[in-house]
């Protein structure tokens, strides 16, 4: 393994245990011990930058949000790709025929035209409520960077039908984030590494859901977690233990990271 400088991680599923809904002691210790010796941590997600959380006494160098559609850091952005204005109001209607409410995602403000359970259960993950807003239409008219909706695999025709510019990306089966046609954490991991002049080799990146992939196969070593899908793990460079079982921390302390 090539000297590691700079390394990716997703957050559900992946900092976060997805079954208790948080960060572990151990996780935040691995991530602080990383940044003294010298790594640089950034965060990789489909979040929108709002809901990153915030870990005590963690200073993330970068943050790859929207699925690598809004890239920055404390000084600069770093990469920024909207949608097409035609795509997202092409979406829209299309979300609007098969009766399924949409969550659009400027840089600044995520709102939503409306809900359902997918949706709904979709923002909880993140502890989140759909933010249904009477400014959805003000919030259209600025770039967006995301789409958020309920989908499943048999709707994702319908969703992108005289769609060119945009692409379904999932980590859950009831639920799509639709980014630009050119984007994907693969693209921001690209982008970043350029930005510090980092070399691919000298990179890694921790990651579980369908999302995930083009990350880990952008890194020098893509890592999945134990808790990760199938086809996610087939893809990785090689697989740690579970975000429950503090795997991003074994991982790092039998590799000499920390």
């Amino acid at each position: 393994m090539s000297k590691v400088k700079i390394i990716f991680f997703d957050i559900d599923g992946t900092l976060i245990d997805m079954t208790k809904k948080a960060i572990s002691d151990k996780t935040v210790e691995t991530l602080l011990r990383l940044k003294e010796n010298g790594v640089k941590i950034c965060i990789a997600t489909g979040r929108a930058p709002g809901s990153v959380p915030k870990f005590d006494g963690v200073d993330f160098d970068a943050f790859l949000t929207f699925n690598g559609s809004y890239c920055f850091n404390s000084s600069d952005v770093i990469l920024s790709t909207p949608i097409p204005k035609v795509d997202v109001e092409r979406m829209i209607e299309n979300a609007t025929k098969i009766n399924r409410p949409v969550s659009i995602a400027g840089k600044d403000r995520v709102v939503a035209n409306g809900t359902d359970k997918d949706l709904s259960d979709y923002f909880g993950f993140a502890k989140q409520e759909v933010p249904v807003s009477d400014d959805f239409d003000e919030v259209l008219k600025g770039e967006i960077y995301q789409m958020m909706m309920g989908g499943r695999k048999d709707e994702y025709d319908d969703i992108l039908k005289d769609v060119e510019n945009a692409r379904i990306t999932a980590w859950w089966d009831r639920a799509v984030d639709i980014i630009p046609v050119n984007g994907g954490k693969g693209k921001g991991i690209e982008a970043i590494l350029e930005y510090y002049g980092i070399d691919r080799s000298e990179s890694m990146a921790f990651g579980d859901g369908g999302n995930d992939i083009e990350m880990l196969q952008t890194v020098g070593t893509g890592v999945a977690m134990g808790n990760a899908l199938d086809h996610v793990k087939e893809v990785a460079d090689e697989i740690c233990g579970t975000s429950a079982d503090d795997g991003i921390y074994h991982y790092c302390l039998e590799n000499g990271l920390i």
